[in-house]
């Protein structure tokens, strides 16, 4: 028994290779996807989750390029917060804030929209008795959902860039 499992454990390595996965960012900073993510400018976003998410994209697509990008993201945010649960003087105890970004990469020589896509995320805010608490609640939901958001748009850029090849 305790054989098998040890000629499972050895051969399971060698069965991933035809998985079908393969590392996104390989060769890590010097890669092909990193490099293509360097090459991205993000263009001005409005407002505060426009700042915030420009910065972390920013972050993200910070590398070692030539310094010419190549492609532009251009994002339209649209952040909402809603009451859901209402008590019996109309007042919400319970609010959504929902951060939805529409989001064009667009090649710089051609200015052709090479990708088109959307990301978002929700977040559930409790509204207490202090206004003061409630207003850090949102900002503190807005800054979580403006991380996700960047994540979700960087995974996108990234698999766009591992897949055309031609375009670097």
């Amino acid at each position: 028994m305790r054989a098998q499992a040890l000629l499972l454990a050895a051969a399971l390595p060698l069965t991933l290779g035809g998985c079908g996965l393969h590392p996104l960012y390989a060769g890590g900073a010097s890669g092909t996807v990193a490099r293509s993510l360097a090459g991205v400018e993000v263009a001005p976003i409005e407002g505060k989750a426009g700042w915030l998410i420009g910065n972390a994209l920013r972050d993200r697509f910070a590398g070692d390029g030539d310094g010419k990008p190549r492609y532009r993201l251009d994002i339209k945010l649209d952040d909402h917060i809603e009451g859901l649960a209402v008590r019996a003087d109309y007042a919400a105890t319970r609010e959504r804030r929902s951060l939805r970004a529409r989001f064009q990469l667009v090649r710089l020589d051609t200015q052709v929209t090479v990708l088109d896509a959307t990301a978002g995320s929700d977040a559930g805010i409790d509204v207490v008795g202090s206004e003061y608490a409630t207003i850090a609640a949102e900002n503190t939901a807005l800054e979580r959902l403006s991380g996700i958001v960047a994540d979700q748009i960087t995974t996108r850029v990234a698999l766009y860039a591992r897949g055309h090849p031609a375009d670097r």
